[in-house]
C-alpha cells in the first residue's frame, strides 16, 4: 500500500465501523436499518454537505502550512448579509464579503507576516462584534430568499441541490490540486516555503488565494446554511470550525501542510457526518458524544503520526 493510500484507507475503514455500530444497534433496538436507506443517507449528506464546502476550502489553507480561524465568523456573517440584502443580490454580496475576508486574512499572512492562526483568530473576532453591533445581539428579522431555499432544500432527479453544490466545489478544488500550478504551488509551499521561493513561486498570490478560497467556501456554505434554516442566526457557524479542521486532518492531509489528498478530505467529512447521525441515532448525551468524537478523531491521529514516523 503506498503512504499516501494510507490514511484513506484507515478513514474508509472506521466509515465502515460506524455504519456497522449503528446499524447493529438499530436491528437489536427497532428492527430497522435507516442508515443503509438511500433517504436517509442523503438526508444525512445534505446536512453534511455545508461541513463538506466548509472543508473544502479550508483544506487548501492547510496545505501551505496555514489554518484559517476565521471560518465560524465568516459563515455567520455572509449569511446574515444575503437575507439581509434579499432579491437577486443576496447571493453575490455574500460571496463578495467572503472574498473580502479571504483578501485581509491572506494579506495579513502573506504581506503583513502575522502568524494565520494569530490574525484569522482576530478576523473572527472583529466580524462577530461586527455582527452583534448590527443585529444588537439579537436574531435578525431578514429571511432567506426563495433562491437560497431552493439551494437549500430544493431537489433534481431526487438528490438535494446542496450536494450538487458540494459535488461542484469538490470537483474545482480536486482539478485545482491535481491539474494547476496553483495546486503544485501549495504543496511546496507547505512542504517548504523558503525552497519554493528560491524556486520562481510566487509564494504570497497563491497564500492569499488558499485564503479567498476558504473565505468564499465558508461564505457559500452559510449562504446555503441560512436557505436550509430559512434564516441566519447568531452563531450559526460556530460548528462548523473543528469538524472542517478534523475533516482535513482525518483524510490524511498534513496539519503542517505539504501533504494530502483531497478525496481524503471527502470521506473525512463523511466519517465525521456518520458519526454524529449514529450517536444520534443512539440518543447519545451530548457530553458522551463530544467524548466519543474526541476519542475517534484523536485515536486516527496517532495512527497517522505512527505510520509517518515509521516512514521518516
Amino acid at each position: 500500500m503506498k503512504t499516501e493510500d494510507k490514511p484513506l484507507v484507515i478513514a474508509a475503514g472506521f466509515t465502515l465501523v460506524i455504519l456497522l455500530i449503528g446499524t447493529g444497534y438499530m436491528l437489536s433496538t427497532s428492527g430497522t436499518m435507516p442508515l443503509l436507506q438511500p433517504t436517509y443517507l442523503l438526508q444525512q449528506l445534505q446536512i453534511g454537505s455545508f461541513l463538506g464546502i466548509c472543508a473544502a476550502g479550508l483544506m487548501l489553507v492547510i496545505l501551505t502550512g496555514h489554518i484559517d480561524l476565521s471560518i465560524p465568523a465568516t459563515l455567520t456573517g455572509a449569511a446574515m448579509i444575503a437575507t439581509a440584502v434579499g432579491g437577486p443580490w443576496a447571493i453575490p454580496a455574500a460571496l463578495a464579503f467572503g472574498l473580502a475576508v479571504g483578501l485581509v486574512n491572506g494579506a495579513g499572512t502573506a504581506v503583513l507576516r502575522v502568524p494565520s492562526m494569530i490574525f484569522t483568530l482576530g478576523m473572527d473576532t472583529v466580524l462577530r462584534g461586527v455582527t452583534v453591533a448590527q443585529t444588537g445581539g439579537f436574531a435578525p428579522q431578514d429571511q432567506a430568499t426563495p433562491l437560497m431555499l431552493t439551494l437549500a432544500k430544493g431537489r433534481f432527479l431526487g438528490i438535494p441541490l446542496a450536494l450538487y453544490a458540494w459535488a461542484g466545489v469538490s470537483i474545482l478544488i480536486a482539478f485545482l490540486l491535481a491539474r494547476t500550478t496553483f495546486g503544485r504551488a501549495l504543496y511546496a509551499i507547505g512542504t517548504r516555503e523558503r525552497a519554493a521561493y528560491l524556486s520562481g513561486i510566487r509564494i504570497r498570490p497563491v497564500i492569499i488565494g488558499a485564503f479567498v478560497a476558504s473565505s468564499l467556501c465558508a461564505a457559500l456554505a452559510g449562504v446555503l446554511l441560512a436557505g436550509y434554516s430559512a434564516k441566519a442566526y447568531q452563531g450559526m457557524g460556530n460548528a462548523y470550525l473543528l469538524p472542517a479542521i478534523a475533516a482535513v486532518v482525518l483524510g490524511g492531509t498534513n496539519v503542517l501542510g505539504g501533504s494530502g489528498r483531497y478525496a481524503g478530505t471527502l470521506i473525512g467529512v463523511i466519517l465525521i457526518v456518520l458519526l454524529n447521525s449514529v450517536l444520534s441515532i443512539m440518543q447519545m448525551p451530548e457530553a458522551l458524544r463530544q467524548i466519543i468524537y474526541g476519542v475517534v478523531i484523536i485515536a486516527m491521529l496517532l495512527i497517522y503520526g505512527r505510520g509517518q514516523r515509521e516512514t521518516g
